[in-house]
């Protein structure tokens, strides 16, 4: 998320304030587990047709091993341009049209833009190539409900919390803390959760962008309802189901988009 907002005191619990410089970097998407498990739920439904044309694009490499390519890049002077792709800001109450829009893109514009580049069969290979990696990413990101977050405390990143005891804040919780939690691959994950009903599938296939943002941005009174910002085993009852869900839109819909570009 953008790192140019200072923290507002107001959203930290005085008991958390000592905590302040323990508090780890802005987290980054779902995490690695969070991510391969949404290209993994992809990958088992690609058609034949998908998958060959995901070779010639990418060889041997799979859906989750690529997932987290554009954070890997993060480190990457060459890629800074890309840190505000990852996520969108949307006030309460506001809409993405009304919404001023970064200079630098963002992940929904992000997600239109590298789908034209890798539906353009005309476009080089290697420019094609990095279309799919940035959009195996992003429609994953733009499923972690804190991706189309609210700019004034950079989409959960400035809410301080103890996770288990440990200092963290609300963004890293939905990112990797609860997943990582549950100590489960992606694989396993994957097959834990992919299961879904044949109408349902079809109306998740059949949605756009945006409306995974307008989905993200309803979660945030179930997300930001967190008591003493103690959070552990209770917040993870309330909100489990809700990650896997979001996994599996992610997953279902990143398929169809796939399917859609490649072959279509």
């Amino acid at each position: 998320m953008p790192r140019h907002h200072a923290v507002r005191p107001a959203l930290v619990p005085v008991a958390l304030l000592g905590l302040l410089w323990l508090v780890p970097a802005p987290a980054a998407g779902w995490g690695a587990t969070g991510h391969r498990t949404i290209g993994r739920i992809a990958e088992h439904r690609l058609s034949p047709a998908a998958r060959t044309a995901l070779a010639e694009l990418i060889g041997a490499e799979s859906l989750p091993r690529i997932s987290t390519w554009a954070d890997d890049i993060r480190t990457d002077p060459a890629w800074a341009k890309a840190e505000t792709w990852h996520y969108v800001n949307i006030a309460d109450g506001a809409t993405y049209e009304n919404t001023k829009k970064s200079e630098t893109g963002d992940v929904l514009e992000a997600i239109g833009r590298f789908s034209r580049i890798l539906a353009d069969r005309a476009a080089p290979r290697e420019e094609r190539a990095t279309a799919l990696k940035f959009l195996v990413h992003f429609v994953g990101d733009l499923h972690q409900p804190l991706h189309a977050g609210r700019a004034d405390d950079r989409g959960g990143n400035d809410i301080l919390v103890l996770w288990q005891n440990e200092p963290s804040n609300l963004h890293s919780v939905w990112d990797s803390g609860m997943i990582d939690a549950s100590k489960l691959s992606f694989s396993e994950l994957a097959e834990f959760i992919d299961h879904v009903e044949p109408e349902q599938e079809q109306a998740w296939r059949k949605s756009e962008p945006g409306d995974w943002a307008k989905e993200s941005m309803a979660l945030r009174s179930q997300i930001y309802d967190l008591g003493d910002h103690r959070l552990s085993h209770k917040y993870v009852a309330r909100n489990w189901a809700t990650v896997e869900l979001r996994l599996l839109q992610a997953g279902v819909r990143l398929s169809a988009l796939l399917e859609k570009l490649l072959v279509d």
